[in-house]
């Protein structure tokens, strides 16, 4: 987020390829059938079998181009379901594409499965703009924070604010705090500013143990990759490192959501946010949810247009790349705000943000967020800074709308 990276300097210092294939898979129902042949272009989802080599193998989740036979490990998508020979019998009631080695011309792409919506969690920055004790929000209804910032510690370790490793230190009791209180935690790996895992991972599997390092430390359901500035959004070759990395991630953790975070115009993704929607895609990295920051973009008075111009922006480059129908694709989308005033004077309010919650529920969007809990206080008049919103309001005011989601 930029407001954060602002204050905390201040205050202490390509194009998408053609929907992928989805091949319409038999199981097999006898011990010595084959399931149809594997094929490289096709999409497979989870207990779909194919086989390959003279095995039949059961994919474990959504997966294109990685074959069964070098890709059935204890980790990896496919499930080795012993050997086969013959043809597959046929069923009851056949399908209505039967199984072909060779993929549709147009068949429907099938999104990964996880992508679903989760209950809001705002960001909180611990121990940074007066962070208020989470048994203080249990009464708003919030179930989650999203915790800020993990950045690069020594080398390509991970470590809150890139100094304070993942135990001990502010963050790590905001989370217990948070987790008493019956709140649970997402960590934000990244941000506006600092020194980031993306550049100082020199490869995709370096940069998935770090993110697996945050993953085993709390015991995740989510990470986000807020993914920002020049070192790693206008970077390719990080932005690529990120989404090889999360794909790994993705094959080890099938349950854990990935988000991935970044900026906006407020007509859609920019071209460094179109590349990587559309490298995701290319890189098969099965990331769940992009999540767009609708603020800093000269939005100007209408914050809701704005807001709802990018989101709809995104949900169409997502059908485009993905071949999601619309209800799909607006699964895939997350809309991360900034309460009141944001650095650009964008104003932000109390009813505007109801608004925008009111649609991101119509549209069943998969996340709600904002930027950010420590400023969700009212100050009129106080400007852009680390504690308050700059405008009128009641104390916890967008956390509660949020909580609405």
């Amino acid at each position: 987020m930029k407001l954060s990276r602002k204050l905390l300097i201040l205050g202490t210092v390509a194009a998408a390829g053609t929907a992928a294939a989805v091949l319409p898979m038999a199981t097999s129902n006898a011990a010595a059938a084959c399931a149809p042949a594997w094929s490289s272009s096709a999409v497979y989802v989870k207990d779909n079998s194919a086989s390959q080599n003279g095995h039949n193998y059961t994919a474990k989740w959504w997966t294109q181009n990685e074959a069964p036979a070098t890709h059935s490990g204890q980790w990896d998508v496919w499930a080795d379901g012993g050997v086969c020979g013959g043809t597959t019998p046929p069923t009851t009631t056949p399908p209505t594409n039967p199984p072909t080695t060779t993929p549709p011309t147009n068949p429907p792409t099938t999104p990964p499965s996880t992508g679903t919506k989760m209950v809001s969690a705002p960001y909180v920055y611990p121990g940074w703009g007066n962070p208020p004790a989470p048994s203080a929000l249990a009464g708003t209804g919030v179930k989650a924070f999203t915790i800020a910032f993990v950045l690069a510690g020594n080398g390509c370790n991970p470590a809150w604010d890139g100094e304070s490793g993942l135990t001990g230190g502010v963050h790590a009791s905001y989370i217990a705090q948070a987790r008493a209180a019956g709140i649970d935690i997402v960590p934000s790996v990244g941000g506006w500013s600092g020194n980031k895992l993306g550049p100082n991972c020199s490869t995709p599997e370096a940069l998935a143990g770090a993110y697996q390092k945050i993953i085993d430390a709390f015991q995740l359901k989510s990470i986000d990759i807020d993914i920002e500035n020049s070192d790693e959004f206008e970077n390719t070759v990080v932005q690529d490192r990120v989404l090889n990395a999360l794909k790994i991630v993705k094959q080890k953790n099938p349950s854990v959501k990935t988000i991935l975070t970044f900026g906006t115009s407020p007509t859609g993704p920019n071209y460094y946010g179109t590349r990587l929607v559309q490298q995701a895609k290319a890189l098969n990295a099965n990331i769940d949810i992009f999540t767009q920051m609708p603020f800093d973009f000269s939005g100007g008075a209408d914050m809701y247009g704005s807001t709802v111009g990018a989101t709809e922006g995104l949900k169409n480059l997502l059908k485009t790349t993905f071949g999601y129908t619309d209800a799909q694709a607006y699964s895939h989308v997350g809309i991360s705000g900034m309460n009141g005033l944001s650095d650009q004077q964008e104003l932000t309010s109390v009813e505007t943000w109801t608004r925008i919650r009111d649609y991101a529920k119509s549209k069943n969007l998969s996340r709600f967020t904002f930027w950010a809990v420590n400023r969700d206080r009212g100050c009129a008049g106080g400007g852009v800074v680390s504690n308050c919103s700059g405008i009128a309001q009641a104390d916890w005011a967008f956390t509660r709308i949020s909580a609405g989601f």
